[in-house]
């Protein structure tokens, strides 16, 4: 077994937050989250403001935020790259799909558009985002005309966007998409294409190749609009929708809860031991916001909010760490 003493924490929250919402985003900046967008009503956006969590306090805040403040939104995404937050696309209340590229410079604080209209990839909602070092990446998602299987990348040194070819016919156009970086690859897992996915892909920035890959093990079933981070040579998974609802995004569909951690070397899955009956447990849910960081110097995926079996939107706060595992990173 790769992972051992893995557990979820629940945290407390002290001070204004969002409150219950689900197709939100979250980021961490060091030590604090910041939260925006998302839905409590079905394709209705909150508001726009950006809530700050911070970890070490358990206290929410709300930024006072100047500059192009973003409209409000759902199914948005949100990464960092050092202090800076980057906010890409979604879906505004008049349910018309967006793409503008949203900064917000966390010690100034202060949004800025960075790009929209023709610039960058198009129009879209439900895409997935994930950062490295200086570029963020943007996939798939729903677009104006239908589902994407387009990658972008944004060079924030540069401040410029990059295309990459777009995946194979056997990546299909998807939404709700897991999306990590792990050891310079670009990875795909699963999502929704009218149906629940199980394929795994990934792209080589060095080789500018799509691979679509078989993986063993104890493989999750197929899912969309889960938990993801990639921390080492893994990703991991946890939660998600796994049989959509006959109402479509008015309804709640069937949620998963388990945790998962993909090899991405040996391409074996495992499912993981997260302490189920602990009580500290988020249990199943979908549509959440979630980001990687540290909590009392431990890495490990932020879960926040999402929506319940019940069709409720949740407002809890859960920090997963996989806090040992014997191949290292």
């Amino acid at each position: 077994m790769a992972f051992t003493e893995c557990k979820w924490v629940k945290l407390d929250q002290k001070g204004t937050g969002p409150g219950a919402r689900s197709s939100h985003a979250i980021t961490i900046v060091g030590q604090k989250g910041y939260a925006f967008g998302g839905e409590f009503t079905p394709r209705v956006p909150v508001d726009n403001k950006l809530y700050v969590f911070d970890l070490t306090e358990k206290t929410w805040s709300v930024a006072d935020a100047t500059g192009d403040i973003p409209p409000p939104r759902v199914g948005v995404t949100m990464a960092s790259v050092g202090d800076t937050i980057y906010v890409f696309g979604g879906r505004d209340g008049t349910h018309k799909e967006l793409n503008e590229l949203y900064s917000f410079d966390t010690s100034a604080n202060k949004w800025t558009l960075l790009s929209s209209g023709d610039t960058g990839p198009e129009s879209r909602s439900y895409h997935s985002m994930v950062a490295d070092d200086w570029r963020i990446y943007v996939f798939g998602g729903c677009g104006v005309a239908g589902r994407l299987n387009d990658l972008w990348a944004y060079d924030v040194i540069d401040g410029k966007w990059i295309k990459f070819p777009v995946a194979g016919e056997t990546c299909k156009p998807r939404g709700g998409p897991g999306f990590a970086v792990s050891l310079g690859k670009i990875w795909v897992v699963y999502g929704f294409s009218g149906v629940e996915l199980d394929d795994v892909h990934y792209f080589d920035p060095a080789e500018e190749k799509w691979f679509q890959v078989e993986t063993t093990g104890e493989r999750p079933t197929p899912r969309s609009v889960f938990s993801t981070l990639g921390i080492g040579k893994y990703v991991i998974i946890c939660g998600g929708e796994i049989d959509p609802s006959d109402l479509g995004h008015l309804g709640a569909g069937k949620f998963a809860a388990e945790v998962y951690a993909l090899d991405t070397e040996t391409l074996v899955w495992e499912k993981l031991k997260d302490g189920s009956n602990s009580g500290e447990h988020p249990g199943p849910r979908g549509w959440c916001a979630y980001a990687g960081g540290q909590l009392d110097g431990q890495d490990g995926l932020l879960v926040y909010g999402g929506n319940s079996p019940s069709n409720d939107r949740l407002e809890d706060i859960f920090f997963f760490c996989p806090s040992s595992f014997a191949n290292g990173k």
